[in-house]
């Protein structure tokens, strides 16, 4: 059963963060945890390994509302050098997927539905808005010295590198990525996550950043040379060819503490008359698919990043993402390899999974 989401898709992103969070993360009951967190996570005690990857979660307002909640591992909403404005409303649409959203799938396009309806699918198209770092890393730190009172916490802060402007050069990139890591990493937040997962930034044509080996790779070496001991995770997205998955994990795993996969599957959405859904110019047709109907390609993520990992020796932690609507789907990505799992459309819908799950766990 769907409840009242925590991030309304009815509200635009501005309103969302100033207003928000709703439904149960509103409501001002906590979750008490018993004893003392055992679970670790990137060198910190928590109570599980579960959470809510870059995305929902706009502000610090809405980390302690899930941290309350019973979801330890969260991360907080994509940031920048500069403030960027969020795409215009809406941003979230629910949509139709009948079982898997494949690849085939989703070269095909989709239509939206009227109502958010299981399975559950939505767009996911915000644009990764920003703030001015004067604003956010005040807001960081403060949620990072919240989740510090507390036992078995863990904040990470997703980063993203822009290019702002035509005259931007590669070493401009690259020190804007510097740059936006060392903000981050000054407000003590205990993880800091990489988005490779939606910058078109590869080379050649604009392909999404996790598929230019080389330039993800030089991107986290810098981003680790400047925070140092902060465990570092990198987003990517689902990699279709064995080749290049390996390549990366050649190329990356070493550098990283983590990586987490996967973001979206990305598709074109129209409206019931075949017109574009989503408010703008050719840009915005496609969008990231959220939602039950992409658990397949995380699940399959995880496996291969495991036996990659298992067989290269590497050490990097695994963070399952995709489709986690239920406590069966987190046992589906333990058993599948991933060290920890998280969950952004399914834990809006449903506040109270964290909980359901510690439950199965307990028992």
């Amino acid at each position: 059963m769907l409840l009242q989401p925590f991030y309304d898709p009815a509200k635009t992103y501005e309103e969302n963060y100033e207003q928000g969070p709703f439904g149960a993360f509103a409501d001002g009951k906590v979750c008490v945890e018993e004893g003392k967190p055992k679970e670790e996570f990137l060198g910190r005690k928590v109570y599980s390994k579960f959470g809510i990857p870059a995305g929902p979660l706009v502000n610090g307002k809405f980390i302690k509302a899930a941290m309350e909640k019973g979801f330890d591992i969260c991360v907080y909403k994509t940031v920048r050098t500069r403030a960027k404005k969020c795409n215009p409303w809406p941003n979230v649409l629910p949509v139709k997927v009948s079982g898997d959203l494949t690849l085939d799938a989703a070269a095909r396009g989709l239509v939206i539905k009227k109502d958010f309806t299981e399975p559950l699918a939505i767009t996911n198209s915000f644009g990764n808005p920003s703030f001015a770092p004067e604003v956010w890393q005040v807001d960081v730190a403060d949620a990072v010295r919240w989740a510090n009172q507390r036992e078995g916490k863990f904040i990470s802060g997703m980063i993203e590198g822009t290019r702002w402007d035509e005259n931007f050069t590669e070493k401009d990139y690259i020190n804007d990525w510097i740059t936006v890591a060392r903000l981050m990493n000054e407000t003590k937040v205990h993880g800091i996550e990489a988005n490779f997962s939606c910058p078109n930034e590869g080379n050649l044509v604009k392909r999404l950043l996790c598929y230019d080996i080389k330039q993800s790779q030089r991107i986290a070496d810098a981003v680790k040379n400047e925070i140092g001991n902060t465990p570092l995770v990198i987003k990517v997205s689902y990699f279709e060819s064995d080749e290049e998955l390996r390549s990366m994990v050649n190329g990356l795993g070493k550098i990283v503490d983590g990586i987490a996969a996967i973001n979206t599957i990305s598709s074109a959405v129209y409206d019931e008359k075949g017109n574009q859904a989503l408010p703008g110019g050719e840009w915005r047709l496609r969008s990231g698919i959220c939602g039950a109907p992409v658990k397949w390609a995380g699940l399959e993520m995880t496996k291969r990043l495991k036996a990659l990992r298992d067989e290269l020796g590497m050490k990097f932690a695994i963070i399952g993402v995709g489709g986690v609507m239920s406590a069966a789907d987190y046992y589906e990505y333990k058993n599948a390899g991933a060290d920890a799992v998280m969950s952004a459309t399914g834990a809006m819908w449903n506040p109270l999974l964290a909980q359901e799950i510690k439950q199965t766990i307990n028992n």
